[in-house]
């Protein structure tokens, strides 16, 4: 028999478990940077070292911080259902817990690419500085997709989508487009299971959303134990 698919979104909440800081502070300043100094194209033409040493350092945080509860719990469902796990996140605390099938819509700091050829991404665990190059002698950049370009994934997120048997949503403000676009393309009457101690997306919306009013290490142990027994 066909194994159910369920389509995992995820945001900042649930890498906020496990020490790394989320999109922007309550200032509206991102480590203390202005955002649109180290997310933008404007900003790295302007400032490519600073912009570089900005992400040098969040990859460096990385090797800091662990997977929490709610990423390892996901693991779990891959015994019994078909997983995609669509992530606003950068990190690679998805992987590291052990899911398998990670759609990363605003790239992935673990990787780099070529400033001239987009689609020429490469592992990269070390830091990048100016001078280092692809093989086209171009200067690689963060593989982060920084405001005012395009989301390569989205439409392979929105194929997702389409698809699943069963939504889960989980540490997101839902309300970054396009990924928060992505909850209109799960058929109709879909579960929904929407996991964030401040859920933005009221019951009223759909009919059969259930919400948890919880952090990610807490509620989603609790929805997976629901559905795998």
């Amino acid at each position: 028999m066909e194994r159910k698919k369920i389509v995992v979104l995820t945001g900042a909440g649930i890498s906020a478990e496990s020490g790394i800081k989320t999109f922007r502070d309550a200032d509206g300043l991102w480590e203390g940077h202005d955002i649109m100094e180290v997310a933008s194209p404007e900003g790295f033409e302007k400032n490519p070292a600073l912009v570089l040493d900005f992400y040098n350092q969040r990859r460096q945080q990385l090797k800091e911080v662990h997977p929490n509860e709610g990423h390892k719990a996901l693991v779990a469902l891959e015994k019994k259902y078909d997983v995609t796990i669509i992530t606003q996140n950068v990190d690679n605390l998805h992987e590291r817990a052990g899911s398998s099938n990670i759609i990363h819509l605003h790239g992935e700091l673990v990787k780099s690419r070529s400033t001239i050829a987009p689609y020429k991404i490469y592992d990269c665990t070390k830091d990048i500085v100016l001078g280092d190059f692809c093989e086209n002698e171009a200067q690689l950049r963060p593989h982060i997709v920084w405001f005012g370009e395009a989301v390569p994934m989205i439409e392979t997120a929105i194929t997702e989508c389409l698809l699943a048997d069963i939504l889960i949503i989980i540490g997101t403000s839902m309300q970054v487009y396009p990924a928060a676009s992505l909850i209109d393309y799960v058929p109709k009457n879909t579960p929904i299971y929407f996991i964030d101690p401040n859920p933005a997306v009221p019951n009223s919306f759909y009919k059969n959303l259930t919400v948890i009013s919880e952090n990610g290490s807490v509620g989603v142990p609790k929805v997976v134990d629901l559905l795998i027994h």
